[in-house]
């Protein structure tokens, strides 16, 4: 091969022709082909999304369709990455040396995407984005809108966050790697860029909006109760307490993680073994994953596999599932559940000698990280139908507040 030798040796096959800045591009636009699946399967079987996170309805059958824009959106993001990624190839030709060089390209091609996303231009979807934008701006700092407001559509961007947290931390990656002098970022990742817990801290960022949001609900669920001199057991807020719980166990699993990662660099041992490490890290990723799984299927979908036995086994509908069902057949529900559990089981690999390693490869992490937005697109599909089946057949979850008990916009206290 030509180039410098020590530049071939630290680039891999994969980062050749897929370096970081075009993998983060190809996951984002991704997302955006993703939420316009979800937009146009859901309105087929008849679930208005729109309304659910209190969108403007078109004010003319002449205008396209949410779903329609989304596409259209999705493809104008599409055509220029793919044109970048092929004259990348055809500058590079995998040439390590030319790889590193030509670092502009893919930079150029991130700062398309993010300038598509602030651009007034009306052919891009503009009220669509500029409303994602305003959630986002609302969200980041763990605000919450009111139920009348779009609160649903809140929920929804902050936990898709939390499914995009490693993508975050290599977009910090990216543009640190950028900026230094002496690095590339289209070589070799270098995770540590930055700091040894840079990017542990920005891959946290989305766990920590999300729990803010739940203890923002809590206490408007104590404050409503007060104004209303509600008394009893029911309805107290706890079901906001638990989800903000579930949030918080991503923590230890995040430090653990970099803890793993730095151990035994110049002396850091943290007064144990690795193998220690490596067990406590286990415990926190077992709790989080189970956790998180009983929460996407007893909470987030509403089904009754985890409840007592009688509700599981309730005669008005299907074994573990709920009475009103959107989706055609049974059947979809109960894979959806097994695939559910299997992505968020995916650190089950670090314990097999044969596929350990497949999470600490270039291609194998980008695996991962489409998987995760992979899950969370199918999660959309089912958390947007029980939200659909809550307001259109027994109204709001039980720790829920009604839309007149608030009359304030944004609640970011």
């Amino acid at each position: 091969m030509d180039g410098d030798p020590a530049v071939e040796q630290e680039l891999d096959s994969f980062t050749r022709y897929f370096p970081l800045p075009y993998r983060i591009g190809i996951i984002l636009v991704f997302g955006v082909w993703a939420w316009a699946i979800n937009l146009h399967y859901l309105a087929v079987i008849k679930i208005d999304v729109p309304s659910l996170i209190r969108y403007p309805a078109r004010s003319s059958s002449a205008q396209p369709s949410h779903h329609s824009s989304t596409y259209n959106l999705a493809t104008l993001l599409t055509i220029p990455l793919a044109l970048s990624l092929l004259f990348f190839w055809s500058l590079t030709h995998g040439n390590p040396s030319l790889v590193v060089q030509w670092e502009i390209l893919p930079q150029l091609s991130l700062l398309g995407l993010f300038l598509s996303f602030i651009v007034p231009v009306r052919r891009l979807s503009k009220t669509g984005r500029f409303r994602f934008l305003s959630t986002l701006k609302r969200i980041s700092i763990g605000g919450i809108a009111e139920a009348q407001d779009g609160k649903f559509g809140d929920i929804l961007l902050a936990d898709a966050l939390t499914s995009y947290a490693r993508i975050l931390g290599e977009l910090y990656v990216s543009a640190c790697m950028f900026l230094s002098p002496g690095k590339s970022s289209t070589g070799r990742p270098d995770r540590t860029c930055g700091g040894a817990y840079a990017v542990p801290i920005i891959i946290a960022i989305p766990s920590a909006i999300r729990l803010r949001q739940c203890l923002i609900e809590y206490l408007r669920v104590r404050r409503s109760n007060q104004k209303n001199g509600f008394i009893g057991p029911a309805g107290w807020g706890g079901q906001h307490l638990a989800n903000a719980l579930k949030y918080s166990s991503a923590f230890p699993v995040i430090i653990l993680s970099a803890m793993q990662r730095n151990f035994n660099q110049h002396g850091t041992t943290y007064g144990m073994t690795e193998a220690g490490l490596f067990r406590l890290w286990l415990f926190f990723v077992i709790l989080n994953s189970g956790y998180s799984f009983y929460w996407d299927v007893a909470k987030d979908w509403d089904l009754s596999l985890f409840s007592g036995t009688v509700e599981r086994n309730n005669p008005e509908h299907p074994w573990g599932l709920r009475q009103h069902l959107y989706f055609h057949t049974d059947e979809i529900y109960y894979a959806v559940i097994a695939i559910d559990f299997v992505l968020r089981c995916t650190w089950i690999m670090k314990l097999s000698p044969h596929l350990d390693r497949f999470n600490d490869i270039e291609s194998g992490i980008f695996v991962m990280q489409l998987l995760e937005v992979l899950r969370r697109w199918i999660w959309i599909f089912f958390r947007v139908e029980t939200e659909w089946v809550r307001n259109n057949n027994r109204g709001p979850a039980q720790d829920d507040i009604l839309l007149a008990n608030f009359n304030g916009k944004i609640d970011d206290d």
